[in-house]
């Protein structure tokens, strides 16, 4: 049995840029942070005892008798693409899906993790992102860019850069000392609305071609919060890009936004935030706001019908908390799976 632990992330800037319908001709960037919300996956070997061969638990039940047969794209794929067979995979996390936290490709990178366990393999980080991009986006045919895979299956307060096929990961050189400053300034607050994150974003991929100034200035963006939070002296102007960032974003498409996200963001800075943003794709999930500590209190009264978050930036990415190995021989009608050491035809 393998349970995985994969944190969530919040990103600060270049949202859009990651997409490769931009960064394949015009380069791309995001500044982003994990923070200690976490989704887990567990993975086992099904005993050979029942009328079905796979059971997935997430928001609901399935068992089937192959995973071609699974409701559930990701795991359909991700197990297809592994050759896995006769699992029980259950899903738990920390904060709802479809919240603009990445919690699907959480969820991809941390299924992988289990996958590749519970096969007795080691990969690495990169491999994981590069695994889960491509059974988001190619085999599940999901719109997207490539940032959510990357933070998970990394970790930390990172600029990754994206260009031509390939990305790169490069954590920032600030002091502790800033990034602990940083995060008091944060507060996090659940809007209560849920979407599906591909569908805001193929309204995005469909307006790049007439949006490539305002994806070029939020890429900008990322230089100057990096530079901002290397100097450590006026993290204000941090707040302040989080806000000049967040209304070019809110243009790009109508699905960005709507008037209830409006208001709370009009609420909060008239409370004293100095700037903020929707997180994801748009369209509901999370509300990030950045304000002196002092402003706090007021800033949760004038949002007091939504629910804060707190959270601490962390920086472990994708990793296993528990791992027993099992045996595993598949058969033509019925499988077996023994506590035991792997072996190799655990395929």
């Amino acid at each position: 049995m393998v349970i995985t632990q994969t944190p969530f992330r919040m990103s600060f800037f270049g949202g859009g840029t990651d997409m490769p319908e931009f960064f394949a001709e015009h380069g791309g960037a995001v500044l982003s942070t994990t923070f200690d919300k976490y989704c887990y996956v567990s993975v086992r070997h099904l005993p050979p005892f029942f009328d079905y061969r796979n059971e997935a638990v997430y928001s609901v039940i399935e068992r089937t008798k192959t995973a071609d047969t699974f409701d559930h794209p990701l795991i359909r794929e991700a197990m297809k693409h592994l050759d896995m067979h006769n699992l029980r995979i259950t899903y738990d996390s920390d904060l709802p899906a479809r919240s603009g936290l990445g919690t699907s490709s959480s969820f991809a990178v941390g299924l992988l993790n289990a996958f590749y366990a519970i096969k007795g393999k080691t990969v690495t980080a990169e491999q994981l992102a590069q695994q889960a991009i491509h059974i988001e986006r190619e085999l599940c045919q999901e719109a997207g860019g490539w940032q959510d895979q990357i933070a998970a299956a990394f970790g930390g307060f990172n600029r990754i850069d994206f260009a031509g096929d390939t990305f790169q990961v490069s954590p920032i050189k600030a002091t502790n000392s800033t990034l602990l400053h940083l995060n008091r300034k944060l507060l996090l607050f659940f809007t209560g609305f849920a979407r599906y994150s591909h569908k805001v974003q193929e309204t995005l991929q469909s307006a790049i071609p007439d949006k490539v100034c305002e994806l070029q200035r939020l890429k900008t963006y990322v230089d100057e919060a990096e530079a901002i939070l290397v100097d450590g002296r006026n993290l204000d102007q941090f707040g302040l890009l989080l806000d000049e960032s967040w209304q070019i974003k809110r243009s790009l498409t109508s699905s960005v936004s709507n008037t209830t996200i409006d208001d709370l963001y009009r609420s909060a800075q008239q409370a004293g935030a100095v700037g903020g943003k929707l997180l994801g794709s748009g369209s509901g999930g999370f509300l990030l706001f950045y304000a002196a500590e002092d402003r706090h209190d007021t800033i949760r009264q004038a949002l007091h019908g939504l629910m804060e978050v707190p959270f601490s930036f962390e920086n472990s990415g994708a990793s296993t908390l528990y791992c027993v190995a099992e045996t595993f021989t598949k058969t033509n009608d019925r499988s077996t799976a023994h506590p035991d050491n792997l072996s190799e035809e655990a395929k």
